[in-house]
Formats: C-alpha cells, structure tokens, sequence
C-alpha cells in the first residue's frame, strides 16, 4: 500500500523511527495464523473507543477475524502508521485527519464515525508560578503541545484570538506525558493537551482556556474513527461490524456512565469515579445526532463534518503547518458514509 504514497520527504520523515511504534500491540494470545487480522490503533483519551476495547465486543462481533490494538500517543502517530500500512483503523483527532488528506500526505483514508466532539476534556493550562492568566499573558512564554495534533490546532486558534502568533511564544514539541515531565521540571510555562494528563496539569496550574470555548468561536475539534479507504472497499461487512459496536459503545457512555467508566478507568489505570469525571468533560453524540446532516450524514449525502475538516485544512494552510487546503469535495468523499443511518439502527 506504501506505493499508493508520493515519495516527498515529508512521507519519508515520517516513516522514520516507525519500528519504534512496534511492540505496542495488544491482542489475545493464541491468534489464528490462518484468519484476517484487523489492525486498530487506540488513543488512551476517555471515549467509548475504549469501551469497545476493554469489553472485547469487536472481538465478539467479528469472531473469524484476528483483532489486534495498538496504543498510540498522537494523531500524528497514527498518520504515520497509516502511511506505512500498518493499520486499518484508527481513533484520531480532527487536525490530523485534516492534514492527512492534504498534501503532502493524501492519506487514503476516510472518516466513518465520530467519536466524540471536545469540550473541556482538552485544554490550555499554565502553571501557577507564571502569574499568567489569559492567553495574551503567554508571549514570550514556553509552551508544550503534541505538534500535528488537535491540541495543536486549538493552541494555534487560541493564540490567534488572543492577537499572538506562533512565533510570539517558543513552542515545543511534546507528547502528553513527556509535557507532564517537563511541566514538574518547570521546563515549560504551559501546555495544551488532552485528558488523563490534562487533570494532573490541572492541578497545579490554571485553565486559560478549553477546546469548548474555541468550537464556541468556531474552531471546532473532534476525535474521529478513520478506516483505510482500500480496507473499507475490500472489507464493507467490517466497517458495519466496528460502527455497530462503536455507536454501542456511545449508548453506554450516556445510558450507563458507571459501566463506561469502569472500562475507560481499565484502561487508562485511574479509578472509575475519575474516569466518570473525564467521560463528562466530552461530547457524545446520539445516534440520531451522529447521522444528522450536522455530523455525518447518511448515504450518498456526507455531513457537516466535511467542512469542519475542510476548514481546519484552511486554518492549518493560513498558519503554514501544510501547504493548501483541499478543495470541500476532497473532504465530502472522504467522509464514509454507506448504509447510513441503517446501520447503526440494525446494530
């Protein structure tokens, strides 16, 4: 599938260091050499991606298949290993999906469920020693975020509403936890990241500003289930099997909370009162929702979830993070949408 790609040197940087992405895989032991694997790529963010994990209910839905997790740390991760072929389905935010189907990446992938929309469960800390409480008080300031990732994007939007630019403040490039490590070092004086670490952030810091606040100001970010286009092609009764369990999962964030949190809290090693608090700070839709013109769409008519990403692709071009936007058809036909909403319904 590599050869799909064009050989630019940002596809090759990308690829570099993949081997070390290797060994993160989870699976149950004794997997049938002569059945399909499907190959899945997890963020540990509260969501109901999680839910589906730690019940094992693909695994269920799917029993002729080989079901293999991997963790990723980032958005961004998850592109390369797209990029790579290493995976067909991913649990990735809105940011990177937009820069995956731009240039130079044009990552043949498409969107096919969303999994929650962000509300406080991302934000923009600063660390109480700072003295700084707004976003105007960062210039000049040292601040961390995962680069290429929604956190990203809602940094940049937030700086820009604060009258800054990137290049007003010293950005660094840093995973969640390695953030955590330099935030306890005091090597940075802020950060914008996600939950679990964003509580431990917030702890010793305030909140200048959440990604609710900016979908308010009309910066939007998501976190998005993507599925490899020629995978979705070969392999439609699948893409019907995951989104089934997937909006299951969401009916059981909002009509059972203590079971989903006791799965998400599993899988993240918090306790399940902790886990009940972050499932709060998001956005879950309900299946009427995630198949209204909104969001995704039904068949043959892709929603408003297109021109989210055709307008993050716009935002990321304006501050020089890809080379152009895409036109909106890009992002209309990359948007999945077969058999919806009767999918969903039959599930």
């Amino acid at each position: 599938m590599i050869t799909r790609f064009r050989r630019t040197g940002v596809v090759a940087a990308l690829l570099t260091g993949l081997a070390l992405l290797a060994g993160c895989a989870i699976g149950p032991a004794g997997q049938d050499a002569d059945r399909p694997t499907i190959r899945l790529a997890y963020q540990t963010f509260p969501s109901g991606d999680l839910v589906v994990k730690h019940n094992g209910w693909l695994e269920e839905a799917l029993p002729d298949y080989n079901i293999r997790w991997t963790k990723f740390d980032s958005g961004a991760d998850i592109n390369t290993a797209f990029v790579a072929g290493e995976i067909d389905f991913g649990a990735i935010g809105s940011s990177p999906v937009a820069r995956g189907l731009s240039d130079p990446l044009n990552i043949p992938y498409q969107v096919a469920f969303v999994l929650d929309v962000a509300g406080d469960n991302e934000a923009l800390v600063a660390r109480n020693e700072t003295g700084v409480t707004d976003v105007a008080g960062l210039r000049g300031k040292r601040i961390a975020t995962a680069f290429a990732s929604t956190s990203h994007y809602s940094l940049l939007a937030a700086l820009q509403g604060a009258g800054l630019t990137a290049a007003d403040v010293d950005l660094i490039d840093l995973q969640p936890q390695a953030s955590l490590a330099a935030w306890e070092r005091g090597d940075v004086d802020a950060v914008y990241t996600w939950l679990p670490t964003l509580d431990e952030l917030r702890a010793t810091g305030t909140t200048l500003i959440t990604s609710r606040e900016l979908a308010a100001e009309g910066k939007p970010t998501l976190d998005l289930g993507v599925v490899s286009r020629p995978f979705a092609e070969q392999n439609p009764e699948v893409v019907d099997a995951w989104r089934q369990v997937q909006a299951r999962a969401l009916d059981t964030v909002r009509d059972d909370p203590q079971a989903a949190a006791q799965a998400v809290a599993a899988e993240i090693g918090t306790t399940p009162e902790d886990a009940a608090a972050q499932l709060k700070q998001g956005v879950f839709l309900s299946q009427q929702e995630l198949t209204s013109a909104e969001w995704l769409g039904t068949d043959g008519a892709p929603g408003n979830v297109a021109q989210n990403l055709q307008s993050a692709a716009a935002f990321l071009a304006e501050q020089k993070q890809i080379p152009s936007a895409p036109d909106l058809a890009t992002f209309q036909d990359a948007v999945y949408t077969k058999g919806l909403p009767d999918v969903l319904a039959a599930g």
